[in-house]
């Protein structure tokens, strides 16, 4: 049984107990990501998250992470389109002093000023990563390119963004966006359902709520984009659209996303890797946001062999609309599966799974609804499915020393 409550201040409570396991975790979604940034700002969420880990409540910096080291508690931290996200685990009976310290965290941060400029160095080292890091450089330009701004916004931002922002940015910000209208609790493992939500309640219920104000869009011109990088490589990513995760052909669109790259034995590997030694890197995954979602796909090869890459790899993505084999299918459900049973060992995993189930279902899915699912799934209706929505309108970002030639009809 999968838990659920919604406090009058809006935050929602979710918790599976797993009572086989001996650990604990939480994900607390907090809707403060990249969407809710000023234009000349970009960057200001991973910021603020940056800064709201040095210190809350009565602990400084050092003593926030003190407190949390001397409870075993394993840390992850991230900002997306929509939410900035704080996780932890550990054992289970550590779990409520564990709330407790990100309970202060997401209400009485200290955001101190005398560290601003050490939090400004963590996010100009994030953005030299990126430029380290070619193949996510060309997929964030992909997402910027594909989604309507704000939607497609990258975490780290821009340099610009960073050098301007200031420690009353981030104070503004911190008191628009951390609210409970929108915040989304999930916890799984070793728990009790009626202590967790006193103890939750007693942290959390009495936090103020704030309105939610809508996040206007703009569509992003629908151009074939290359980015120049001195290299002997070539990156090339390439998007076409889908459907969100809340719909109900959801698991059909995953399917065949996973049928075209589901491991070794899946098309884009087998085709473009394997047999025609193209590329040393190939993948395509499906990405939802509340509303809408997308296949992002891409290759990493060489210079020389760049064009051919790319039009092997948007031809493989056109075949997919001629239908999946049963085979294929078959041995996709034997990974997934695998996958599955491994998430029943994990707290983190299924922590972070039903506060997403709750963002874009507004329920938790159990790990047997899941199950089902993956076990209705046949050839017959995915391909269905592919031909009333065969991948097309491709958008490509290149990233190397020369562009490509994109298909008429690409973009």
């Amino acid at each position: 049984m999968i838990h659920t409550h919604q406090f009058d201040n809006g935050l929602v409570l979710l918790a599976e107990p797993m009572d086989w396991l001996e650990s604990a975790a939480f994900t607390i979604l907090v809707p403060a990501g990249c969407i809710h940034e000023p234009a000349d700002r970009s960057g200001l969420s991973g910021f603020t998250c940056e800064m709201a880990l040095r210190g809350a409540g009565p602990r400084d910096s050092r003593q926030f992470i003190n407190d949390l080291d001397c409870l075993g508690v394993e840390r992850s931290e991230s900002v997306g389109e929509a939410h900035t996200r704080y996780g932890g685990a550990t054992v289970a009976d550590n779990l409520p002093r564990g709330l407790e310290i990100f309970a202060d965290l997401l209400r009485r941060p200290r955001l101190p000023a005398d560290q601003l400029e050490a939090g400004r160095q963590v996010m100009v080292q994030d953005l030299l990563a990126v430029e380290d890091e070619p193949a996510q450089k060309v997929m964030l330009r992909l997402r910027q390119q594909h989604y309507p701004d704000p939607w497609g916004r990258p975490s780290q931002g821009d340099a610009d963004g960073i050098e301007a922002t200031t420690i009353d940015d981030i104070r503004r910000h911190f008191q628009r966006a951390y609210h409970p209208r929108g915040t989304i609790v999930g916890v799984a493992g070793r728990v009790d359902w009626e202590p967790l939500l006193d103890m939750v309640g007693n942290l959390l219920a009495d936090w103020e709520p704030r309105d939610v104000q809508p996040v206007p869009e703009s569509p992003q011109p629908c151009v074939y984009t290359h980015l120049e990088y001195d290299s002997n490589q070539t990156h090339i990513g390439i998007a076409y659209r889908s459907i969100p995760y809340r719909s109900d052909d959801y698991f059909l669109a995953w399917g065949a996303v996973g049928v075209l790259s589901g491991g070794m034995s899946a098309r884009l590997f087998t085709e473009v890797r394997e047999r025609r030694g193209l590329c040393y890197s190939v993948y395509a995954t499906h990405h939802s946001l509340l509303d809408r979602g997308s296949v992002f796909c891409y290759a990493g090869t060489s210079a020389e062999r760049a064009q051919e890459t790319l039009d092997v790899t948007l031809n493989e993505l056109r075949k997919l609309a001629q239908g999946v084999e049963e085979q294929e299918l078959d041995r996709l459900k034997a990974r997934i599966k695998s996958a599955l049973i491994m998430q029943q060992e994990s707290s983190s995993a299924r922590s972070a799974s039903i506060a997403r189930d709750w963002y874009h279902l507004g329920r938790p899915r159990s790990l047997d609804e899941i199950n089902q699912r993956i076990d209705g799934l046949a050839a017959d209706k995915i391909n269905t499915y592919l031909s009333d929505n065969p991948p097309g309108d491709f958008t490509v970002v290149t990233l190397g020393r020369k562009e490509l030639e994109v298909p008429v009809g690409v973009s």
